[in-house]
């Protein structure tokens, strides 16, 4: 009997050992939930139930503890040896993260049962990325809240993170993609609730360093193909069965 093709694409060797770095918590994931949250514009509930969902080796908690207070912060990821690291993680902080081994396209999660979605950096490495948009549909509640950080194609199909990482190729999207996605699932937002942030370790060609010497000036949003997009969007209150 075959197994079922796997919907996500596992680290590399080089990306897990990453992915517990102090540069990937502070220059990614604290930059990311920093701007996510300047992006929201309406009062947060009262003691959230918050879903990290790829919350890998369990980084963002206490970032995410810090900055939402949730109630109930729930970790999920497809890989066990990642949320082996993560529950460590949650020991060592002295937080409460209720982890579950699960793929972002077929959630267990119940219906509307969650008050914010945090997907940092993981729609890359889905295959079926529309499946997963859907559950995590499913999951929020009514005027619910997906943070959605991602990657754009124009900075994972470089060189560098090629040759260092790894992902399913034929899915990756522009943030004009991205937003397309989201708008088609049915979320709502607009360009007040969208940043493309154009940071240093996004531009796999020179790392910034052309613009920081000043032998290049920095290009605006418009002139430049995007390598970063985040966006703050919100299940409708009234929603059709999607």
């Amino acid at each position: 009997m075959k197994r079922p093709a796997p919907t996500y694409v596992e680290e590399t060797r080089f990306g897990f050992w990453f992915l517990q770095s102090h540069t990937w918590q502070h220059h990614v994931l604290r930059v990311a939930i920093n701007d996510l949250k300047r992006l929201i514009d309406a009062p947060l509930p009262n003691a959230p139930v918050l879903l990290d969902a790829g919350c890998g080796q369990g980084r963002s908690f206490r970032l995410l503890q810090e900055a939402f207070r949730p109630s109930r912060l729930i970790g999920l990821d497809a890989d066990p040896h990642s949320l082996q690291c993560a529950a460590g993680e949650a020991d060592r902080l002295g937080l409460e993260v209720e982890l579950v081994c699960n793929d972002c396209a077929d959630l267990q999660l119940a219906s509307a049962s969650v008050d914010l979605l945090f997907c940092h950096q993981t729609f890359h490495h889905l295959v079926e990325q529309e499946r997963a948009l859907a559950e995590f549909w499913r999951v929020l509640k009514p005027g619910g809240l997906l943070l959605f950080a991602e990657s754009t194609e124009a900075y994972i199909d470089t060189w560098v993170i090629r040759w260092l990482f790894r992902h399913p190729m034929h899915v990756q999207k522009s943030a004009a993609g991205y937003l397309r996605m989201l708008h088609e699932q049915g979320f709502q937002f607009d360009e007040t609730k969208v940043s493309y942030p154009y940071l240093w370790w996004s531009r796999a060609t020179d790392f910034g360093l052309l613009e920081r010497w000043g032998l290049r000036k920095p290009r605006p949003v418009g002139e430049r193909e995007e390598t970063l997009v985040n966006a703050v969007v919100r299940k409708p209150l009234e929603t059709s069965a999607a």
